[in-house]
């Protein structure tokens, strides 16, 4: 089976992978409830399967879709927000995976329609492609155009207030983030020998080193954000998860994001992108499976 038609597949190994990843500063891991008290694992486990099964149906709609790119969005943002509700109620309305049924959906859409439009072997490249032309335009849609009015979405909130674009921006770039900092760090990492664990930490450190990460901002401020990425940054340079500095700096940071209640949760979202990309690179992982 070509990389292609397992995407779903490598996007739902993906959200299971990053939220059982240790340690993550401030987020739910297989340890730790991280800065959270209305979730946890068990939480993710609930809303996964329908995250999952949604990344499988718009790979379907997709690959079955005969109009173009930008009509195919539209269709999957009609699609995502019946899934959203069943996310809602699987998890008794707590939001543990908004975010990544989005980006995700849109992925595996994106898949989808490449499947029957392409005879050429799919790239990384060409399939971020399409999710810019399936979104060419949402940043200026859904956030420069709106009105002040007292129903915004937290995220409508921060574009007014800060300009962040948030999980809009990304997509609608073709996840630069994930390309330009996820990806190169997870290769380095497996390159240095590190297990998946280690590897996936690694590159979370390295996305949040530029991730204007909204869900930081909306949980604390936009100072806190940059502190973020200072840390994260500080401790890469520490050595990561390849040294013990690193590791005790890691440490330090995870204990200061849970006494500030910040949990950068968008982040968390493109590493599971990072994952699922590699992944369609690559078929499997370089390190046991354990």
């Amino acid at each position: 089976m070509n990389s292609l038609m397992r995407l779903s597949e490598y996007l739902s190994q993906a959200i299971l992978l990053e939220v059982s990843a240790y340690p993550k500063p401030g987020l739910v891991t297989r340890c730790a409830n991280g800065s959270h008290n209305d979730m946890s694992l068990i939480t993710f486990m609930m809303s996964s399967v329908v995250v999952s099964e949604t990344f499988y149906q718009l790979f379907d709609i997709g690959r079955n879709f005969a109009e173009d790119e930008k009509a195919l969005f539209k269709r999957v943002r009609e699609w995502g927000k019946e899934s959203e509700q069943k996310l809602l109620s699987s998890t008794k309305g707590v939001n543990t995976q908004r975010g990544i049924l989005f980006a995700g959906g849109i992925l595996a859409a994106a898949g989808g329609f490449l499947s029957e439009t392409s005879l050429a072997e799919v790239s990384v490249q060409k399939l971020c492609d399409t999710v810019k032309k399936m979104t060419a335009g949402l940043v200026h849609k859904e956030l420069e155009c709106l009105e002040q009015n007292s129903n915004l979405t937290a995220g409508e909130q921060l574009f007014q207030k800060y300009r962040i674009t948030g999980i809009r921006g990304e997509v609608e770039q073709g996840f630069p983030s994930v390309r330009h900092l996820g990806l190169p760090a997870l290769y380095d990492a497996f390159s240095r020998g590190a297990c998946i664990n280690d590897a996936l930490v690694q590159a979370m450190l390295s996305l949040m080193t530029g991730v204007e990460d909204s869900n930081v901002i909306w949980r604390t401020n936009f100072k806190e954000l940059e502190k973020v990425q200072e840390n994260a940054q500080k401790i890469l340079l520490k050595g990561g998860v390849f040294s013990k500095a690193g590791r005790r700096e890691l440490k330090s940071f995870d204990e200061y994001c849970i006494q500030k209640r910040i949990s950068p949760g968008g982040t968390a979202d493109l590493l599971s992108i990072t994952v699922a990309l590699f992944l369609f690179e690559n078929g499997t992982f370089p390190s046991m499976i354990i």
